[in-house]
C-alpha cells in the first residue's frame, strides 16, 4: 500500500474542521493551472470574481482550489500534486476568518498598538493576526501588512495561540474601496519619461545596472495578471529603493516609482491602490535602512 504523504494527512485533518485546504508546491505559491484552465480558458471556479462554470478535477486556480471534500482531496487528479507539495495552504474566507499578515517587527509592533488581540500564528518573519469574519482582501494595505481572506490563500502554520476575536472596523478600514482604474487612455500613471542620470545625479550605480534591476522587478509585476500584482509592487518598490540606501543622492526613485506603478496599472490593479503600494514600498526601504 502506498503511504498518504503528510501534507494530505495535514489537509485532511483542516477539511474535517471546516477549513478548505489546498497544496503548495515549490516557492510556497499553488499549482498551476492545468491547460484546459490557462488563462480562464474554462471559464473559471463558481467562487471566483468571475464565477464560472470550470469542473476541473486538478488542484487549479491557485486559492479557488481549496475544499473540504474529502473525496476531491484524495482523488487521483490531486494526488501528484500532494505528493509534490512541500506546505499546506488554506482559504481564509471559505473557513469563515480573515488573516492580517504581518510580515515583519515593525509591522507586528503596529498591530499590537492598533488592533484588538486575537489568536496569533508565528511566521517566518512576523505573525499572522486571525480574526473572525471575512472580508475582501487587500495586499500591501500598509507597509508588511497584507489582509488575506476572501480570494486569497494562506499558509497553514498551525492553530496559534490566544482567543479569536470577531473581525475589528480597524481592519475592514484599511481595505476601503479605492478608486475604479481609469480608461486606459486616461491612466494618470502613464509613463512620461525613463530613469536616467538627468534625475539620479547622486547615484552610485551605473545606468545599465538600474534599469536591469528595474526591468527584472517590472516582469514580475506583469506576470501577476490574475491577483497580487499590488504587493508585488509593493516588494519590487522596497527592493528597488533598498539598493539605493547607501547612495548619496538623488537617485530618482520617484522615476522608478512611476514605472512599476504603470506596470501594475496595466494589469489591472486601480490607481490609487498602485500608487499607495510603491509608495509604501519606498517608504519601507528607507526605515529599514535608517
Amino acid at each position: 500500500m502506498t503511504a498518504t504523504p503528510e501534507p494530505l494527512h495535514l489537509a485532511l485533518a483542516l477539511a474535517a474542521a471546516g477549513v478548505p485546504p489546498l497544496p503548495l508546491r515549490h516557492g510556497k505559491t499553488p499549482f498551476g493551472n492545468c491547460p484546459a484552465c490557462k488563462h480562464s480558458g474554462c471559464g473559471d471556479r463558481p467562487n471566483m470574481k468571475a464565477a464560472g462554470p470550470c469542473h476541473c478535477p486538478a488542484p487549479c486556480h491557485g486559492w479557488a482550489a481549496a475544499t473540504t471534500d474529502p473525496h476531491t482531496l484524495t482523488s487521483p487528479a490531486w494526488a501528484t500534486s500532494w505528493r509534490r507539495a512541500v506546505a499546506v495552504a488554506y482559504h481564509p474566507g471559505g473557513a469563515g476568518v480573515t488573516v492580517v499578515d504581518l510580515d515583519d517587527a515593525a509591522a507586528v509592533a503596529w498591530a499590537r498598538e492598533t488592533l484588538p488581540a486575537t489568536r496569533t500564528v508565528g511566521t517566518t518573519r512576523g505573525e499572522h493576526w486571525i480574526y473572525r469574519g471575512t472580508m475582501r482582501s487587500s495586499n500591501a494595505v500598509r507597509p508588511g501588512v497584507d489582509i488575506k481572506s476572501q480570494r486569497q490563500y494562506a499558509r497553514w502554520l498551525g492553530p496559534g495561540a490566544g482567543r479569536m476575536v470577531d473581525l475589528p472596523a480597524a481592519v475592514r478600514a484599511l481595505a476601503v474601496k479605492e478608486d475604479t482604474t481609469p480608461a486606459r487612455s486616461e491612466v494618470v500613471s502613464s509613463l512620461r519619461a525613463p530613469w536616467d542620470r538627468t534625475v539620479a545625479t547622486g547615484c552610485r550605480h551605473t545606468e545599465r545596472y538600474v534599469r536591469t534591476g528595474l526591468e527584472r522587478g517590472l516582469a514580475l509585476v506583469r506576470a501577476r495578471i490574475e491577483s497580487g500584482a499590488g504587493s508585488q509592487a509593493f516588494g519590487v518598490a522596497r527592493f528597488l529603493a533598498a539598493q539605493h540606501a547607501g547612495c548619496p543622492g538623488p537617485c530618482g526613485l520617484a522615476v522608478l516609482g512611476e514605472e512599476i506603478v504603470s506596470a501594475a496599472v496595466a494589469v489591472g490593479v486601480p490607481e490609487t491602490y498602485a500608487r499607495r503600494a510603491v509608495t509604501n514600498g519606498l517608504e519601507a526601504a528607507v526605515r529599514r535602512a535608517a
